[in-house]
């Protein structure tokens, strides 16, 4: 004999009772079928709402009834059951039956737990009803029976408890002589010894078919569903969660207790004596392999086997100095909870006995507190606890299996985790038996860490990385078709699944929890919100994505004015924008040690040397116990640019429009030419060496026209390099009349720094520096004649692009 038990979303709609009839046809052709069935999806929870509403006086509870009726009398229609009059008489007996319930309801404004059974018995003696018939007008060998006639409980409303000596003997003296060949059940109802109606708990009619396995002795209880089985976290907040072959009574009962949705935990009892396996199947899938529960021992690569979550949780605390070796304090706690019928999910304590906290439904925080509050009364008026603490919008997620206690380091590496994606943990219980690991934590983390957990504990080490890029111009836009051509790549070869999240330019700003299609960012970008630097900060906050990096591909203080909320939020910070390195060192500091807090990191390679790894050498160099000397450097491919095709045949203010035109400058020129964006190259680099300096203390020497220097805007700037293109040729006369070619050059020596414009003779190593192209030399206590040497192209959009998205790769591989 089968023992099958079909859910409401499987029996949900004429479809779906169809596909549910072909299953149970194809296994009657060899074995008998018992089947239990649960309410059409949805009933249950109308049939509550239409009785709440009578109880309170609303007329509403009539629609309700109404769309109740119409629900199963289209299913009806659909499944070619309106001609048969004997169908039609009892659905309509029983809907009247309904009808009548609630009017009383209505009249005496009570809905009391007993007639709260009876109220929701009606779902499933429905849909039973019509299953059956519908297999019967088929010419199938089947017939309904109602459980209320079988199972029998106690008087416990609402979760009524099984008198298994009664229920076995019932179950066994009917299947032993009906004929048959499929017997309809309706799950969830029972009633008691004394014949009133009662129910066995929501989503008791996995619990039927388990009383049923068990009595009859069956070989397996097959339990159809609208997923494939058991997951390895919630699918629906976590798109890689995928359903786990093979799990133990242990296991499954407490992923079910935490949230799993897909089994009754109490499900599990009546087959657990006996060793009768679980299958947990798809309806909408038959051919799938679903998951078999059952006490064969697995192998699985990873001790963990599922993690779970249960929301609404309000945290309890009761502290105070008074409770230290006092006994009774947990008795008294315990008792008061358990005379308010108030259910306790998870405890933890103190060993200094200084705070008991437990977790409870959020639903039963006030009254919890108040009877908590009344019960240590004296105490509290004497100082020697405090009032109850209620914390609430928490939830418990759980690491579930059975072979964790084999396998050291699983919470720490489950809480390093959470604590790297800025996941506050607010309590963490486990039992000496570590097959569950349980931490509370914020309601609105929950998605996150379950995603970062299953990342970890889950998945071949692929790491997910979320992107949110302000600043889409020149740079920003090679920025992102370089993600775009490279994804395949990272993920193939590096495990990194970088997605692009957010994108915004100084107009719009579009963002995706899912990832931002690469293929049509731009149209998606011109459609999106207007854009504000707040906005798109919270945006990304709320998101609430792990491993988040905030790429800016500006030169805006605003911008980089953010930096701090960001890192504060533990998400990482990568920057081609010198503005924040090179600000006040208080600030610097700052933000080097909120990274390091909330293990966000800060990275702005591209802000000395464009793609060129210059402070990863440097970096490099000191975390290997060498100590810079000093620092000689061409830093301004810019610059660099302009003086290599400046000359005597050519004019100042064509080369510099050239150099602009092409992305080797700031949007304003004057940032370059002035020295100021090379001095703040220099200022990071020695910073980076470990010196406390601010911009003010370079030297800065100037080449730039008087009229140059105090211009008041770039249109004026540019004038001035037509107006005083003599200034500029006499510098250039000079160089050659000294056969030398004009630098830019930043050094480092001594504590100090300096930056300008110098002649450069034949034989030093920034003679021949070609195009826009950079050069540093690191003199060590290690190279103290020979420097060590970075040269290469330090300007322009790919190669800073490519510095970016270098950041963004090393992020990845931490």
């Amino acid at each position: 004999m089968k023992v099958l038990k079909f859910g409401g979303t499987s029996v949900g709609s004429s479809k779906n009772i169809n596909n549910v009839i072909g299953i149970l046809e194809n296994y009657a052709k060899k074995n008998k079928v018992v089947c239990v069935v649960s309410a059409v999806g949805g009933i249950t929870d109308k049939l509550l709402v239409a009785g709440k509403q009578a109880q309170n006086k609303d007329t509403a509870y009539i629609d309700t009834f109404n769309l109740i009726k119409d629900i199963h009398f289209n299913i009806v229609n659909e499944l070619n059951l309106e001609k048969s009059s004997p169908i039609i008489a009892f659905i309509d007996e029983k809907l009247n039956e309904l009808k009548s319930l609630l009017d009383g309801i209505f009249l005496i404004n009570e809905l009391s737990p007993k007639t709260s059974d009876k109220l929701v018995s009606f779902g499933e003696l429905l849909s039973s009803y019509i299953i059956a018939e519908t297999m019967k007008n088929r010419g199938l060998s089947a017939e309904s029976k109602n459980s209320q006639e079988l199972m029998v409980t106690n008087s416990n409303f609402t979760k009524a408890e099984v008198d298994y000596a009664i229920t076995n003997k019932n179950l066994q003296a009917y299947f032993n002589t009906a004929s048959q060949q499929i017997t309809i059940l309706p799950g969830f109802i029972s009633k008691s010894k004394i014949e009133e109606q009662t129910t066995l708990g929501r989503g008791g009619s996995d619990f039927t078919a388990a009383i049923v396995a068990a009595a009859l002795k069956v070989e397996q209880l097959e339990i159809w569903t609208d997923v494939s089985g058991m997951f390895t976290t919630n699918p629906k907040l976590v798109k890689q969660a995928y359903p786990i072959e093979k799990i133990s009574y242990q296991e499954a009962m407490e992923l079910s207790h935490f949230g799993a949705k897909v089994l009754y935990p109490p499900t599990v009892q009546p087959v657990l004596d006996l060793n009768i396996p679980i299958h947990i199947k798809n309806t909408l899938e038959p051919e799938a392999a679903g998951t078999i529960i059952s006490n064969e021992e697995t192998i699985s690569t990873s001790p963990v086997k599922g993690i779970s979550n249960i929301g609404n949780i309000a945290l309890l605390t009761l502290q105070g100095s008074g409770m230290i070796g006092i006994p009774g304090f947990s008795k008294r706690l315990f008792e008061t909870l358990s005379q308010e019928k108030i259910n306790v999910i998870l405890i933890t304590q103190a060993s200094s006995e200084h705070s008991i906290c437990l977790g409870i439904d959020e639903n039963d925080a006030e009254v919890a507190k108040s009877a908590i509050d009344a019960t240590f009364d004296n105490e509290i008026a004497l100082h020697k606890i405090d009032p109850i603490i209620v914390e609430k919008d928490l939830s418990i997620i759980a690491l579930v299996g059975d072979n964790m206690k084999n396998h050291q380091g699983i919470s720490g590496k489950m809480f390093s985790t959470l604590g790297k994606n800025n996941i506050n943990i607010r309590a963490i219980a486990q039992g000496a038996s570590e097959k569950n690991i349980s931490a509370v934590i914020l309601q609105s983390d929950v998605k996150k860490a379950l995603n970062t957990l299953h990342e970890q504990f889950f998945e071949s080490k692929t790491k997910q990385l979320n992107v949110f890029i302000t600043g889409v111009g020149n740079v920003g836009e090679k920025l992102v078709e370089q993600i775009k051509q490279q994804r395949k790549y990272l993920k193939e070869n590096l495990k990194i699944n970088l997605r692009v999240a957010g994108l915004s330019n100084s107009r719009k700003m579009v963002f995706s929890e899912e990832g931002i299609d690469l293929t049509h960012w731009k149209e998606q970008l011109e459609n999106g919100e207007q854009a504000t630097l707040d906005g798109f900060f919270e945006n990304t906050k709320a998101l609430n994505l792990r491993n988040s990096i905030f790429v800016d591909v500006t030169a805006n203080k605003y911008v980089a004015g953010l930096y701090e909320k960001y890192l504060r939020q533990s998400i990482g910070v990568v920057a081609c924008n010198k503005i924040a390195c090179s600000s006040d060192y208080g600030n610097y500091k700052l933000l080097k040690r909120l990274s390091l807090k909330y293990n966000a990191p800060y990275l702005f390679e591209t802000n000395v040397g464009a793609g060129l790894p210059i402070i990863d050498t440097l970096n490099n160099l000191i975390a290997s116990g060498d100590k810079i000397t000093s620092i000689h450097a061409v830093l301004s491919g810019s610059l660099n640019f302009v003086f290599n095709n400046f000359n005597d045949s050519t004019k100042f203010y064509d080369v510099v429009k050239q150099a602009a035109a092409e992305g080797y400058t700031e949007p304003d020129p004057r940032i370059d030419l002035s020295g100021v964006d090379v001095a703040r190259k220099i200022l990071i680099l020695a910073r980076e060496s470990g010196v406390e300096m601010n911009l003010e203390d370079i030297e800065n020497t100037p080449f730039l026209s008087d009229s140059g220097m105090k211009s008041d805007s770039v249109d004026d700037f540019y004038q001035t390099l037509i107006k005083d293109e003599a200034h500029y040729q006499g510098l250039y006369a000079s160089a050659k009349a000294n056969h030398c070619q004009l630098k830019y050059v930043a050094q480092f020596n001594d504590g100090k720094a300096s930056v300008g414009l110098q002649e450069i003779p034949n034989d030093h190593p920034f003679y021949n520096l070609k195009g826009k192209d950079n050069i540093v030399m690191f003199y060590t206590q290690r190279y103290p004649e020979q420097p060590m040497i970075i040269k290469g192209a330090g300007a322009g959009a790919d190669v800073t692009a490519s510095g970016l998205f270098a950041d963004i790769i090393r992020v990845g591989n931490d």
